[in-house]
């Protein structure tokens, strides 16, 4: 091997990254590009798609963690988690081994990146040594991630640096420096090619799904559209309570119109174009044909309806030909003017497309569009029904998002918007991945507790449940107004009927006008007898689901109160009475931020 060769092996470094949103995965790009900076290639791939077997072999890797839950790791991150965690594993297994790990999470929740912290003992405990200090993305920063991230990045080169010297006469690229696209996009004539079906017809976990009816459950003078969405399914798929659907939104046709035409494209966007991926170690969409045009690419791959991360704004001072606007651009980008930034984006929640319409002097280069906009993600949604009640059918508890930003705009969510216009009899490709959620055994009651759309998860959990003649199940709902949000009620009245479950809903805008709100913690404080019983002498489990707020951690604090009071414990052995709940999978998190 010659020298050049063992240098460029040793130049390299994996990029694992675990995620659930996407959010991650970005961050895992710009590791990638930072690492390119100082000539270090590198390999990026998902967790799920590495062999923990072959850690043992690396030399250098990094970790990017992301928080899902309350707490929870990615759903991707579960089985290397799993394999870390063998009890047999020799305490030296990865001395050989250099690692960091970056955490992305929001400090606003109880479990603050905790993936990321149990990953980094882990890996200390197996003899891997750390490359650098590992850092931790907020999004409660005035800066979100970035404020974190930013600084990380530095951090990282330099150890980098310290241990892979770059090669004489070799200099980095100056970080100010726009970084080449990561695809080329060339147009092809007709005669060259035609464009295929989408990927995603063929995506191996897919199937096709046909909406049975699409029913508003709210009243029609609500203020929150709330959706039953009924899909029959072609084939025979399985399912369990806690798995959720993946659904691709497409983006409204008369919306990437209008953007197109802003853009200066609507003259070309249905050329065909080749898609040819320069730089693999920058991701690209999911399902991204090889042959596409600007109309279908802005439609079922690109959002230009996100509101933009920091770096969106680096690349539109490097594609911007107005000194006035690189200037002000420049200010958004320091850490002095960081509050401009934040009042003037994320406060309001400006989208992408909104502030183009602003610095008109900004032209983006067409290949480039896949480093400036973000991916338009898959959206999931916990199956809110059983199979075995609903066999090849899948059911859904949708939330329309509309909503008014600070600026008084009207806003609404790209799925949602797919979502809603869907009529009975039209078609769409989705998948199913696992949820969070184990069921006991028969005779083991079970307390759920789902307020909002929450109640999706918990729907499936009790149809799974009386399905198999268990009956010992209570139900926690919350909502606002009895007559005007109480979803699926006629259903857990007909149950309560029939001595198949234990109904409690609380309705916090129905009492009297200056009264306390009642919430469903409070009516778990109310039970604190009943539930102390069921999980101390029927040793029964809890489920909760919903937003990850401040509802996971005061029903959590309710069943302490519970196991305080009449379980006669201390506050401390409280506290451990639920960590050994959740140890033993008997509390479980099916929460979403």
């Amino acid at each position: 091997m010659s020298t050049a060769e063992q240098d460029l092996e040793l130049r390299q470094a994996l990029i694992l990254y675990a995620t659930e949103t996407g959010t991650a995965k970005d961050v895992a790009d710009r590791v990638a590009r930072e690492c390119r900076r100082i000539h270090i290639q590198s390999r990026v791939l998902s967790m799920d798609a590495y062999s923990t077997e072959d850690l043992v072999s690396e030399t250098l890797v990094i970790f990017i963690v992301s928080t899902t839950g309350s707490g929870s790791e990615p759903r991707t991150m579960t089985l290397l988690w799993k394999k870390l965690l063998l009890s047999s594993l020799p305490p030296d297994l990865l001395e050989d081994v250099r690692f960091t790990v970056f955490g992305l999470g929001d400090s606003a929740y109880e479990k603050f990146c905790w993936p990321a912290k149990r990953l980094t003992r882990r890996l200390e405990s197996l003899g891997a040594v750390r490359l650098c200090e590992c850092a931790e993305g907020d999004e409660q920063h005035i800066l979100g991630i970035d404020g974190a991230l930013e600084p990380w990045l530095r951090t990282l080169s330099n150890s980098l640096l310290k241990i892979i010297p770059l090669p004489p006469g070799t200099d980095f690229i100056p970080s100010d420096q726009v970084h080449p696209a990561r695809v080329s996009l060339v147009t092809c004539s007709d005669s060259q090619t035609t464009m295929a079906d989408a990927p995603l017809n063929y995506g191996a976990d897919y199937f096709w799904a046909t909406v049975k009816c699409n029913t508003r459950m709210t009243a029609s003078d609500w203020y929150q559209d709330v959706r039953h969405i009924e899909l029959d399914l072609d084939d025979s798929i399985e399912y369990s309570p806690g798995d959720v659907a993946v659904i691709h939104p497409i983006a409204n046709a008369d919306e990437v119109e209008i953007f197109l035409a802003q853009m200066g494209w609507g003259n070309f966007a249905d050329d065909v174009l080749e898609i040819k991926h320069v730089y693999e170690d920058q991701s690209l969409p999911d399902y991204l044909p090889r042959y596409s045009t600007l109309r279908k690419i802005f439609t079922n791959y690109l959002d230009f309806n996100a509101v933009p991360r920091r770096v969106f704004f680096q690349y539109l001072r490097h594609f911007t030909s107005d000194e006035t606007e690189k200037e002000r651009l420049s200010e958004f980008l320091s850490l002095e003017h960081a509050d401009e930034l934040y009042d003037y984006c994320f406060r309001v929640r400006r989208t992408i497309q909104e502030v183009l319409s602003e610095f008109r002097n900004v032209h983006i280069p067409r290949d480039y569009i896949f480093d400036v906009f973000p991916p338009l993600r898959p959206r999931q949604f916990s199956i809110a029904s059983s199979v075995k009640k609903h066999p090849r059918s899948i059911h859904l508890c949708v939330a329309m998002v509309r909503y008014k930003t600070k600026l008084k705009v009207p806003r609404r969510g790209v799925c949602s918007t797919y979502l809603a216009q869907l009529r009975a009899g039209e078609r769409f490709r989705m998948k199913i991945t696992k949820g969070f959620i184990q069921l006991p055994a028969n005779d083991v009651p079970i307390i759920c507790v789902g307020p909002g759309t929450g109640i999706a998860p918990m729907r499936a959990v009790i149809e799974e449940r009386i399905q198999a003649k268990a009956h010992d199940n209570t139900l926690y709902f919350g909502c606002r107004s009895a007559q005007k949000d109480q979803h699926y009620a006629s259903e857990w009245r007909e149950y309560l009927a029939e001595h198949k479950l234990t109904y409690r809903v609380a309705c916090s805008r129905d009492g009297a006008e200056g009264a306390k709100r009642t919430y469903v913690q409070d009516l778990i404080t109310e039970d604190a007898a009943r539930i102390w019983k069921l999980l101390d002498e029927r040793k029964a489990c809890v489920f909760i689901s919903g937003s990850s707020n401040k509802m996971p951690a005061g029903v959590k604090a309710s069943l302490k109160h519970a196991v305080m009071t009449h379980g006669s414990r201390s506050e401390q052995e409280a506290s451990r009475f639920i960590l050994d709940l959740e140890r033993d999978i008997r509390l479980i998190e099916e929460c979403w931020s």
